[in-house]
Order: structure tokens, then C-alpha cells, then sequence
């Protein structure tokens, strides 16, 4: 056992105080003895035990009723009773009352010190949780957005200042990190957080109608219009409009959109008169879009327009320090007022995982090991593992192993720094963005070296 745990030991039997404080000196725990139920609570205002060892038959009060009231006074301390071999059914009755186990006098020195052993995991367990939901309900506070790395902090920081007022603002990040979060808590934060937060998801809508989802339309119109209809820019008139993925909008729509932004006033489908709007917009993509316009998919000047205050979501992989609350808060929202907590291998192992799909994966999974969970812990054992053991294979490969191998196969510099950047390009999904943030290196420099390597390409095949 390790050193800083502390045990209060009390029974009314001087000569087995004193035999059990001896023992567990020599362990290295902190021991100190209580010689009745009135003496341990008194000793407990001063004395921050991680553990009470009480006997149960003590004169005036008995253990049991020492353990009702250390449960209410300091419900996170585990208690473990001693009984003698014949009063069983009395440690039987204390174990309903909430103590932690028992041990039977007299008692092997090693099962004694392997109860303590787990009630100190129990409280150490206790202690984590407890620090994960103070955490949770700091981070929480802040609207529906959870996080405590560096980079969770610097947005957290960007929102307060940017959130009354009009810019626009635009997010990027992987699938799953969290962007509509970001926009509501933008919103939510601000001066229009008493109007409407309309989102819309570009993708989900075909182009055809998404002019008309959001500008509206008059009456004949197009086919199909027996009425007119509000676009989502009138719903959110004073508020907020919300457009996602961005980047999936086509070009004509591109430059309605951008007239809209210039003039803040837009003209439905069909209509003759234009409409005064008082719109803020924040847009989302997961796409580069500095890519997107140099692939001609997307309006340069649209991208300025909404690229005001610009917003980049890590992903939750690079962000390891936020496994733990978010782990928490995903447990609480799903748990149905179940008292399931994580143990800590189980939060060592979710923080090992590469989380291809961030904060929605992780989601899922707790979700998931919540329906298949009997008891009151989730361990490492209790985690869908498909899909997940290679994840956490892969954070851990050994990169003295790669070296090795690249040595094996005698790669100079330049070959090995080729095979890297391919492999954090595969790992990104291709994202330039992202992968010069691995890599520590201008984006303009991957762009380059992309040309320079088509270019090499085609000349090969010219030569073949």
C-alpha cells in the first residue's frame, strides 16, 4: 500500500486499537484510534480519514449506528465493521445500512489489509468523481459547452468577447467536435439570446428547395407553392440563423447568400419586394475552405464575409484533458438517475483513444456501455471494444519500433519525412488545415509539395 492513507480506527478494546494501529503504521497508512462512537465523531472533525474501521458491539452506541451517522456526515467515507465470528447477521445488517464490507475477528492480517486496500479504491474513485462533476458544472455553466484544455478555454475566452455582438462567425472542425454547440452557446450568450437560434443543415436540403428554405417564396412561385411561406431568414429575424456544413452550398446559392450579407435584406422566391432582416450568421463546415476556393467550389468573397471571426474546434483526440468531463457529462445525461460512475482504468483507457469521431463517438460509446452495465462501475471491461482496441493499439505504438524499421530499411530523411507527412494527410482525411497543425508546418507548404508531387507523377507517367 502507498503512503498519504489514512484509517480511524475504533473499538472500545484498547489492546486491539493498539494492535491494529501497529499494523497499519507498518504499512505506511496513518492510523488513529477512537475508543467509542461519541470519541470517532469528535476525532472525525479533525481528522480527514480515508477509511473508519469500527467495531460493531461497543458500549452506548454501536458501529451500526456510527455508520448511520458517518454516512451523514461524510457520505463519501467508506466505513468497514468488525464483528465477531458469531455475530454475523449483525455485519449482515451493516452492510444494508450502507458499510463498505466487513471483516470477522479474530482476523488474517492479509484479508484486513485487503479490505482496506479496496475501501481506499472506493474513496479514491469517489474523489475523482467528485472532482469530475465540479469540473463539469464549471465548464457547463457556460452554456451546453464542455471543456477544460487550453484550447477549450481560448474559445470559451473568444465567445465572452464576440458574443453581443453582430459579426458574423465561422466554424470549422471535424464531424462531431461540437460546432453547433459552439454557435448555440454564441447565441445563448449574447444580446439576441432572447430571439430566435434557427439552424440549418445545407447538406440535408436539395438545392432546389434550399432557396426557398431560406428566403422563403410567394404564392405560384414554382410548383407546389399554394401558399406563401416565411423563409428561415424571417423566423430568425433579430436572432440568429445557424447554417451548416457551409461548404456543401452550390455557387449560385453562394452568391444570393453573399447579396443578402451586403445588404441585409433579402427577396423570396418568386417576389417582387425585398424584406429588411436583422440576421446574425454563424456558418460551420468541416471542409478547408481556403482549398474549397482554390478548387473554384467556393465564393472568395462569400468566405471573407463570413470568415469575420473565424473559430477552429480541435479535435477531441488533440485535446486529451477534455476525455474526462465530457466522459462525465455524456454519463449523467444518459445514466436515467442510475448511480453508475467510471472507474479510473476505464477513464485512463477512453483517454487513450484516438476518437476518430470526437465528442459524438464518445457520446455513443458511454451510451451504449450505460444499456449493457448491471452494476454500479464501468470499467475497461464494460466498453464496447469494436473498433476501439485498434484505436488504442495505435495511440500507443511504439515509435522507437518505426524508427527501427525505417532504419531496416535504409530511408533517407527526406523519404521518412515523405512517409509521415502521407501518413498524418491519410490520418486528417486529406484537411491540409489540420494536418499542417500536426506537423508544425505552413499550410502553403503542403500545397507546394502537393503540385510538386503531381507534377513528378505525371512526368513518370509521361517517361513509362
Amino acid at each position: 500500500m502507498s503512503d498519504g492513507r489514512s484509517v480511524l480506527v475504533v473499538d472500545d478494546d484498547a489492546a486491539m486499537r493498539e494492535m491494529v494501529v501497529s499494523l497499519l503504521d507498518d504499512q505506511g497508512i496513518h492510523a488513529r484510534a477512537a475508543s467509542s462512537a461519541d470519541d470517532a465523531i469528535e476525532r472525525l472533525t479533525e481528522f480527514d480519514c480515508d477509511v473508519v474501521l469500527s467495531d460493531i458491539r461497543m458500549p452506548g452506541r454501536t458501529g451500526i449506528e456510527l455508520l448511520g451517522q458517518i454516512r451523514e456526515l461524510r457520505p463519501d467515507t467508506p466505513v468497514v465493521l468488525m464483528t465477531a465470528f458469531g455475530s454475523i447477521d449483525s455485519a449482515v445488517e451493516a452492510m444494508h445500512a450502507g458499510a463498505f464490507d466487513y471483516v470477522t475477528k479474530p482476523f488474517q492480517r492479509d484479508a484486513l489489509l485487503l479490505t482496506l486496500e479496496r475501501a481506499f479504491e472506493r474513496r479514491a474513485l469517489e474523489e475523482e468523481n467528485r472532482r469530475l462533476r465540479r469540473a463539469v458544472d464549471q465548464t457547463s455553466s457556460f452554456g451546453e459547452l464542455i471543456g477544460n484544455s487550453p484550447s477549450m478555454r481560448e474559445i470559451f475566452a473568444l465567445i465572452r468577447k464576440i458574443a453581443s455582438n453582430r459579426s458574423s462567425v465561422l466554424i470549422s472542425g471535424e464531424s462531431g467536435t461540437g460546432k453547433e454547440v459552439v454557435a448555440r452557446t454564441i447565441h445563448f450568450s449574447g444580446a439576441r439570446a432572447a430571439r430566435a437560434f434557427v439552424p440549418i443543415n445545407c447538406t440535408a436540403i436539395p438545392e432546389g428547395l434550399l432557396e426557398s428554405e431560406l428566403f422563403g417564396h410567394v404564392r405560384g412561385a414554382f410548383t407546389g407553392a399554394h401558399v406563401s411561406k416565411r423563409g428561415l431568414f424571417e423566423q430568425a429575424n433579430g436572432g440568429t440563423l445557424f447554417l451548416d456544413e457551409i461548404g456543401d452550398m452550390g455557387l449560385g446559392l453562394q452568391g444570393k447568400l453573399l447579396r443578402v450579407l451586403q445588404d441585409r435584406e433579402i427577396r423570396p422566391v418568386g417576389g417582387n419586394t425585398s424584406v429588411k432582416v436583422d440576421v446574425r450568421i454563424i456558418a460551420a463546415t468541416n471542409r478547408d475552405l481556403r482549398e474549397e476556393i482554390e478548387q473554384g467550389r467556393f465564393r472568395r468573397d462569400l468566405f471573407y464575409r463570413l470568415n469575420v471571426i473565424p473559430i477552429e474546434i480541435p479535435p477531441l483526440r488533440e485535446r486529451p484533458d477534455d476525455v474526462p468531463i465530457l466522459a462525465q457529462a455524456f454519463l449523467r445525461r444518459h445514466a436515467e438517475g442510475r448511480a453508475v460512475r467510471f472507474t479510473p482504468a476505464a477513464i485512463e483507457r477512453l483517454q487513450r483513444c484516438r476518437w476518430e469521431g470526437n465528442a459524438r463517438e464518445l457520446e455513443n460509446l458511454i451510451e451504449r456501455a450505460l444499456a449493457l452495465v448491471d452494476g454500479p462501475e464501468i470499467g475497461p471491461e464494460d466498453l464496447p471494444i469494436e473498433g476501439l482496441a485498434a484505436a488504442v493499439a495505435e495511440s500507443s505504438e511504439d515509435p522507437n519500433r518505426l524508427l527501427d524499421d525505417a532504419l531496416a530499411r535504409h530511408l533517407t530523411l527526406a523519404e521518412l519525412s515523405d512517409l509521415y507527412i502521407d501518413r498524418v494527410l491519410a490520418h486528417t482525411h486529406g484537411n491540409k488545415v489540420h494536418a499542417a497543425r500536426i506537423l508544425g508546418i505552413n499550410r502553403r507548404t503542403l500545397y507546394r509539395r502537393g503540385e510538386r508531387k503531381g507534377a513528378a507523377e505525371d512526368e513518370e507517367e509521361e517517361t513509362t
